[in-house]
């Protein structure tokens, strides 16, 4: 089912303060204990954006704005021959809004074709659980998806 836009949008309360959030988006050693099983993050405007999110489907793009504990934006792309979302072809900008002991991350994912917004919006859902789970001090488990 399609919404008639071209973004997909995510919106999940962690309690969690938005400088842990934020961490776990930004550090590319605490980023793989939720998503991947590497990166290489450079958080900073033009900086690189990468992470072998299986071990054989990579993401990759550069950051657009990094606004330390309440904004990340990046583009994203997979570095496969088999897809419409190439590198730089779509962005994802995600808003921390610290409430008291609880952090609401908002997340938007833009520049999908309607054929890929479905499967990002399930990646999304798994990938944000996994987040929730590691921000609140939990272990998510190994990821299913990893190869």
């Amino acid at each position: 089912m399609t919404n008639g836009m071209d973004f997909i949008e995510r919106k999940i309360r962690i309690t969690a303060r938005a400088e842990k959030i934020f961490s776990l988006l930004i550090d590319p050693e605490k980023i793989t204990h939720w998503m991947g099983i590497a990166a290489e993050l450079d958080p900073k405007p033009g900086g690189t954006f990468r992470v072998d999110v299986t071990g054989q489907d990579i993401t990759s793009g550069w950051y657009e704005s990094v606004a330390p504990f309440s904004k990340v934006v990046f583009t994203w792309g997979w570095e496969s021959e088999d897809t419409m979302v190439t590198p730089g072809t779509s962005t994802v900008e995600i808003v921390l809004t610290e409430e008291g002991d609880s952090t609401t991350l908002q997340l938007r994912h833009s520049g999908l074709p309607e054929l890929d917004r479905d499967s990002h919006g399930m990646g999304w859902d798994h990938y944000l659980n996994r987040l929730m789970i590691v921000a609140t001090g939990g272990e998510p488990g190994p990821d299913p998806w990893k190869v």
